[in-house]
């Protein structure tokens, strides 16, 4: 009897299920026919998601999964450098780096004396502005702008007790510095032509007035030649990090003190990093890279100069970072220095030109500015400009590691010059991605090359 009722209770489900099915399907539609429901269709004409043309960008789990790998592999590296050298960091060879007599500070003397070069411009721009002769003033630049390169040099040779850390510090606050008063000048003599002119066609001068503010208080405007030769405006473009001058420079609201600790943390930080990693990593490979060298082992040399890479790329890469974003903002925010755009996307460069016009804005901006376009403008071709400018970027290379090193074998200038074949190279035979892997090789193979042939 049981058996009876269950079977009669299963029978009525059945047919509550089935009329409930029967009450909601199309009334319409033969059962030999499929559904026409939209919602009932799973395919679509699309792209693979790895395909050029689907449109797809975010590949953000790619790149993280490339960190992760890169993490690790390194971290392999750094391992068995241990394993094998032992612990190689010392803070105390460090400091002999800089100094090698306790009492005897060359290199902080010479960057003390660049004031004399600073003080020195003021005053002739000053007698420039009151009559002085144009000639005369170029005749004095003449004579103080290479003096500006030529002084350090004297120093590195007849001081002994300079050390090559501190001679490559001096010799690159003299660089910056000869930059600046070269564009200093250079904006100053635009100033003088531009009133020139304009006092010949309007027979007045290009004074600013004060002009009155809507609540009745006096406001300035913006500084106007000649009264930017002062002590506080030459000083300020001094320490300021650009290399062209401008008499009004675009200044941020307010110093944002957190935005400053970070950058502080970060400075010190990658620069512990940096020694550490020099110390321990890139020192052991360069010693024993030497032997090969010597006896011309070239698959040895070859074993060596990849092996060199990895360490020899993240410094660079950790110490573009640490200048060019950390340092460099955490002046510009001390000074309020409005303009941040010290690099762009120079990792995605698909051409040589593209990288050297991108990853070092301020240098760019210094030879567009006072060397390129001048000599545009006195026809000289395009090619042969540009020529110029690899030239004067080979000299101050070579310039900035033969002397400290007080040794002249050219590579870094042979380096820089070679930059022009491989561009035209690149720009002719490959593009897209095969562009940018190209330039990444010349980042990664070119620089240990260079070290090892130093």
């Amino acid at each position: 009897m049981a058996d009876s009722v269950d079977h009669g209770a299963r029978r009525r489900r059945a047919g509550q299920r089935g009329n409930s099915v029967s009450d909601s399907s199309p009334k319409d539609v033969p059962e030999d026919t499929p559904s026409l429901d939209p919602g009932i269709r799973c395919h679509k004409v699309q792209e693979s998601l790895l395909s050029s043309s689907s449109g797809f960008s975010n590949y953000r789990g790619v790149l993280n999964w490339c960190v992760v790998m890169l993490v690790l592999s390194n971290a392999r590296l750094f391992l068995e450098n241990i394993i094998k050298y032992g612990i190689l960091v010392d803070p105390i060879q460090v400091v002999s780096l800089f100094v090698k007599d306790p009492y005897s500070w060359p290199a902080l003397c010479l960057v003390i004396g660049s004031n004399l070069f600073i003080l020195s411009a003021l005053h002739l721009e000053r007698r420039l502005a009151s009559g002085l002769s144009e000639h005369v003033g170029l005749f004095l630049y003449a004579l103080g702008l290479p003096s500006i390169l030529c002084l350090p040099v004297l120093v590195v040779f007849m001081v002994s007790s300079i050390t090559p850390v501190g001679a490559v510090i001096a010799l690159s606050v003299y660089t910056i510095l000869f930059l600046k008063l070269y564009s200093y000048k250079d904006v100053n003599r635009w100033c003088r032509e531009k009133r020139l002119a304009q006092a010949r066609t309007l027979g007045r001068s290009q004074s600013v007035p004060l002009m009155k503010k809507a609540n009745g208080d006096v406001a300035k405007k913006d500084v106007s030649y000649p009264g930017n030769l002062t002590y506080r405006d030459i000083y300020y473009f001094a320490l300021a990090p650009t290399l062209c001058y401008e008499l009004n420079f675009p200044r941020s609201p307010r110093i944002r003190k957190r935005f400053l600790l970070r950058r502080l943390f970060e400075m010190f930080f990658l620069m512990q990093l940096l020694v550490g990693l020099i110390q321990q990593w890139m020192v052991p490979a360069i010693q024993n890279s030497m032997k090969p060298f010597r006896d011309m082992d070239y698959s040895r040399v070859v074993e060596r100069l990849l092996k060199l890479a990895v360490p020899n790329h993240l410094i660079w890469l950790i110490f573009f970072y640490w200048f060019f974003h950390s340092s460099m903002n955490f002046v510009a925010e001390l000074m309020r220095f409005g303009d941040r755009g010290f690099y762009r996307d120079w990792w995605n460069s698909e051409t040589v030109t593209y990288f050297w016009q991108n990853w070092n804005i301020p240098v760019h901006r210094w030879c567009l500015r006072h060397f390129y376009k001048p000599m545009m403008r006195r026809g000289v071709s395009k090619w042969t400009a540009q020529t110029a400018v690899f030239f004067a970027s080979a000299f101050f290379h070579e310039y900035l590691v033969s002397i400290p090193l007080k040794m002249f074998r050219l590579w870094a200038f042979m380096g820089m010059m070679s930059q022009i074949p491989f561009a035209w190279f690149v720009g002719r035979f490959l593009r897209g991605n095969y562009g940018n892997a190209a330039v990444w090789i010349s980042l990664i193979i070119g620089q240990p090359v260079a070290v090892l042939m130093t």
